[in-house]
């Protein structure tokens, strides 16, 4: 496991030992490795010199799963290291890779974003880290690669914010603002569920890209916010409020409201992709119910205050707008 230690990359090693796996996690040593795996030590960024404890441990592995964001460089060096000593390489990618915006039902055949490269270093736009990291995969592994393009991932764990503001907040109860019509459908994936069908996936061989994501309509903003009240406990009253309110007063969807988009491009790149690859390859998606509890069930066992990734922005409404809001 390239990572291993937060969200996605620590919800993978996690499935992998429950599963009785051998796991060796090479991470930068910011956080503690899970128990139970073979830690390696070394910083992607540094090139060579960082991979030096993976190249000189001399192991052999079956599978390797990479879920690096950063520049594509990083995901090249250790792909290329790794590809003579290991059966198969699973790339955690994104549908930030098609070209934006995104037709609805858009499937893993769309335009892909242009100038992304394996050889990018240094501060890359996420889209194309993420495609450059897909084509370093690729160059590597060739079928043996596999390309988990997932869109939005939730989950005990989350270090992003999104699910866990809104769990915050709703927990404070009183009046809170619920963006758009709560039957506007989600797209998302829960992180346990995408950890289990690449471990799948991975020892099944499957290779090239699969949008890793739930169907549409999986579950709806009202389903979701609901869920938070119902987990919380809380006497939190939703005031659903109309886009055009939200936006007049300064709201910016997906930051200030997280995982909410109003009707138009955005909305549908974001929630309306292709999903039946995946799918028709065994991803299964559980209820929002159980990913709104477990996440709140996990965030009450931290205080109350998520970890939170130093490379992105927190996300929420402020108090002030908020209260601006509920005023109108």
């Amino acid at each position: 496991m390239l990572g291993g230690t937060e969200f996605v990359g620590r919800a993978v090693t996690d499935a992998a030992l429950e599963r009785g796996w051998d796991v060796t996690v090479f991470h930068r040593g910011r956080h503690a490795p899970p128990p139970g795996v073979s830690a390696l030590t070394g910083d992607r960024t540094a090139g060579e010199r960082g991979l030096a404890a993976l190249a000189g441990s001399g192991r052999v592995w079956d599978l390797v799963v990479d879920t690096w964001s950063g520049a594509p460089a990083a995901v090249r060096d250790a792909a290329r290291l790794l590809s003579g000593r290991t059966g198969h390489f699973s790339y955690v990618s994104s549908r930030s890779v098609y070209a934006c915006p995104a037709t609805p039902g858009l499937d893993e055949n769309g335009p892909l974003v242009i100038g992304a490269s394996p050889d990018d270093g240094g501060d890359v736009p996420y889209d194309r880290a993420k495609r450059g990291g897909e084509l370093a995969a690729l160059d590597a592994f060739g079928n043996r690669a596999l390309l988990a393009r997932a869109g939005l991932i939730i989950g005990p764990g989350e270090n992003i914010g999104r699910l866990p503001w809104w769990l915050s907040r709703i927990a404070r109860g009183g009046p809170v603002i619920a963006p758009g019509r709560p039957e506007a459908e989600l797209q998302y994936i829960d992180v346990r569920d995408l950890a289990a069908w690449i471990l799948d996936a991975a020892a099944d061989g499957l290779h090239g890209p699969y949008n890793t994501v739930s169907r549409p309509g999986h579950a709806t903003m009202g389903e979701l916010l609901e869920a938070c009240v119902r987990a919380t406990g809380s006497d939190a009253e939703l005031r659903w409020t109309d886009p055009e309110v939200l936006l007049a007063a300064g709201a910016e969807p997906w930051s200030d409201l997280p995982i909410w988009l109003p009707p138009g491009e955005l909305y549908d790149t974001m929630h309306r992709g292709d999903h039946t690859r995946a799918h028709a390859a065994g991803l299964r998606c559980r209820p929002v119910e159980e990913t709104v509890a477990d996440t709140w069930s996990w965030l009450r066992a931290l205080g109350g205050t998520a970890p939170q990734r130093p490379d992105r922005p927190a996300v929420g409404l402020d108090p002030e707008l908020e209260a601006k809001l509920l005023a109108l």
